[in-house]
């Protein structure tokens, strides 16, 4: 609840701020409001008079308004004029008159089962205190509390947190973020509404059972949703879980709630909640579920009429082509990915691009976010073509494209042709998908995959895979297969997970047989389903491929810029990895270390170590403050139509440091 967003709220009329005196828990609570299921009261310590001020959280939402208007005297109009300048004054000058910060009471269960309850001090995440500040703070609030209350310090960056390792914890007792909130019984994911009937699976046995019978008024319960899950009302997790998982994604492209409730079990056997239907909600600072009585009259849900019309893809003869040689608007030859590689080849290389367009939109107050990234590339008062070469250095200094070669669309539709199995099994599909027989879809399906993958190559097609083998850099190497289809990253339709990638190649036998998968994968059960339900048409979607070196990495990851559980942030970006390749985060096979990082006024704060003891040592996290920008960076390029569009960015970080982007599309909101 820092005041570095907007200032001009108007203020009820009462206000029970407190200026001085001690406080007790009774008054904390007549203070307080509540965020995220905690109650929370927000502080001003005012070290020129030697007094706090404990502020009425309904009559005061922003520290920075009060310290300005309440004690200072400006005038609202004044403090907008140079809002920048005064956070920085009260943030980030080591001299400061004022430290601003948040008392939020928590409880735990002790070993005996009983509760413990403790106050936690932080400050906002941009605040720069260091480590003499930030014991004064915890001095000054610590003596003025009730001395029965515990109080621990939560650093709010990565900067706090090397600051306060120089100070004994005895005389400063600390929690880390990840350590308050990383075990929290209810985690929201992505905010949505639902009313539907709650299936409980305790099992992925149990699933998989009754996976066939659900239908898009259901709420699918269970330890983690699996990426298979078919397009339903909401999912609730009962384990954790990583904001970019690809059900995570899924549901924020679908718009559907999904959470993490980890004494689901206990409510379940509670309120007899299987099998009910109730409503669920899930907010940035709530979660809710209530058991309604009988069934409620639903109407079928908009996407039910969903039609996304595909542009016509390029089927004519197009020639396998290096990534680097593609530009986005390849897409209808080669697929969304392969044409967002070549693209990104393009920005790194030709550094034309205009990378600022995100700082340039007005965030009230302010008229452009430019002195901020200026700020954060090392530049004091650049032109805007100054700005802008910075920004394209930075970018191109940063990270790397990967090398490889696209096949095209044209390459599967020759092959598909060229047998009358594949096309009589193509034609049943159809009329199975014409006449809606869902009964008939996944047979099919599993028919025609089977057809493909074992079909034989025409000698044309098989030459020209065979060229691209033995052209650099993919020269006796292992390979990676990747899928690259005009059916997916669309508005409405993010198919995250849904089509293959292999990852095992070597040799020509084995590309040919990871290519075939991969095209087979476009006709797989799921896939069908789900472009079925948006109405995308079978006729007009192809499947283009990647064929790319495989990296040996010693990291890697998911970034999305965006904090995805807070969608009105317009500052951090969700950063999820963990050692080894991206696919170990995005497949849910280990649960990776979250970060969050600030591409305005900058810093880092971890949100989760996952499957770790340990996070990242300090100069990684500092690359990875850099990749988060650069990702930021690459946004105002991809998402030119809509700069607050957020981008969905695979990378890894080679056994040398190097950062390198392996993916790149938009991400579902």
């Amino acid at each position: 609840m820092s005041a570095l967003l907007t200032t001009g709220a108007p203020e009820p009329a009462t206000d029970r701020t407190v200026v001085g005196g001690n406080l007790s828990l009774p008054l904390f609570r007549t203070l307080s409001g509540v965020l995220a299921g905690h109650p929370y009261l927000k502080v001003v310590v005012d070290l020129a008079e030697n007094t706090w001020h404990l502020l009425d959280t309904a009559a005061h939402p922003f520290h920075v308004n009060y310290t300005a208007t309440r004690i200072l005297g400006m005038e609202l109009a004044e403090l907008d004029s140079s809002l920048d300048e005064f956070n920085a004054s009260v943030y980030m000058d080591p001299e400061r008159r004022f430290l601003l910060g948040v008392l939020s009471l928590h409880t735990e269960q002790e070993t005996e089962g009983n509760e413990r309850t403790f106050l936690v001090l932080e400050t906002t995440e941009a605040d720069t205190m260091h480590g003499a500040l930030l014991e004064s703070f915890y001095v000054f609030v610590r003596a003025r509390l009730d001395s029965s209350l515990p109080l621990l310090l939560k650093p709010a960056n990565h900067g706090q947190e090397e600051e306060l390792t120089a100070i004994s914890a005895t005389r400063v007792p600390r929690i880390l973020s990840h350590e308050l909130f990383g075990n929290r019984t209810r985690t929201p994911l992505n905010p949505g509404d639902a009313t539907g009937r709650l299936r409980f699976f305790r099992s992925t046995e149990e699933y998989a059972a009754s996976a066939a019978g659900l239908g898009w008024a259901d709420i699918v319960a269970m330890p983690c949703v699996p990426d298979d899950v078919p397009r339903t009302a909401g999912f609730l997790n009962t384990a954790p879980i990583t904001p970019l998982s690809h059900t995570n994604v899924l549901a924020a492209g679908w718009g559907i709630p999904n959470a993490v409730v980890r004494d689901l079990e206990q409510l379940v056997e509670r309120d007899g909640l299987d099998g009910a239907w109730v409503r669920y909600r899930v907010r940035e600072d709530e979660i809710t579920l209530e058991r309604q009585d009988g069934e409620p009259v639903l109407q079928a849900p908009a996407w039910h009429q969903q039609r996304i019309r595909l542009e016509p893809p390029f089927l004519q003869d197009a020639p396998v082509m290096s990534l680097y040689r593609l530009r986005s608007a390849d897409r209808d030859r080669y697929g969304t990915k392969a044409a967002n590689l070549g693209e990104l080849h393009h920005v790194l290389d030709s550094r034309t691009a205009d990378l600022t367009a995100f700082y340039g939109r007005p965030r009230p107050p302010r008229e452009d976010l430019y002195g901020h990234l200026a700020a954060r590339l090392g530049l004091d008062a650049p032109s805007a073509a100054e700005l802008r070469s910075a920004a394209g250095a930075f970018v191109a200094g940063t990270v790397e494209a990967p090398d490889g070669v696209a096949l095209p669309f044209a390459l599967q539709h020759r092959f598909l042709t060229s047998s009358p199995a594949l096309q009589q099994g193509i034609g049943k599909l159809k009329m199975a998908l014409e006449l809606d027989a869902g009964d008939m879809l996944d047979p099919l399906c599993l028919q025609l995959q089977h057809l493909i993958r074992h079909a034989p190559m025409p000698d044309s097609v098989t030459r020209q895979i065979e060229q691209a083998l033995s052209a650099p850099p993919t020269a006796g190497r292992r390979l990676v297969v990747r899928s690259s289809s005009n059916a997916e990253d669309l508005p409405g339709f993010s198919a995250a997970g849904v089509y293959d990638s292999v990852t095992t190649v070597r040799g020509p036998g084995e590309l040919l047989d990871a290519v075939r998968q991969v095209w087979a994968s476009l006709v797989s059960p799921r896939s069908v389903r789900l472009r079925h339900q948006a109405g995308i048409s079978l006729d007009d979607t192809y499947m283009g491929v990647i064929i790319q070196e495989y990296v040996p990495a010693s990291l890697g990851g998911v970034l999305v810029t965006c904090n995805p559980t807070r969608r009105e942030d317009f500052r951090n970006v969700y950063l999820n990895c963990s050692p080894g390749s991206p696919e170990q985060v995005v497949e849910g096979s280990v649960l990776p270390q979250q970060y969050l990082y600030n591409t305005v006024e900058g810093g880092g704060r971890t949100v989760a170590l996952g499957s770790w003891s340990e996070g990242l040592p300090a100069a990684t996290r500092a690359r990875l403050a850099d990749l988060s920008l650069t990702g930021r960076l690459l946004q105002s390029h991809f998402c030119a139509s809509d700069v607050d569009r957020p981008l969905d960015i695979e990378w890894l970080m080679t056994d040398r440091d190097e950062l390198r982007l392996v993916q790149i599309r938009p991400y579902a909101l």
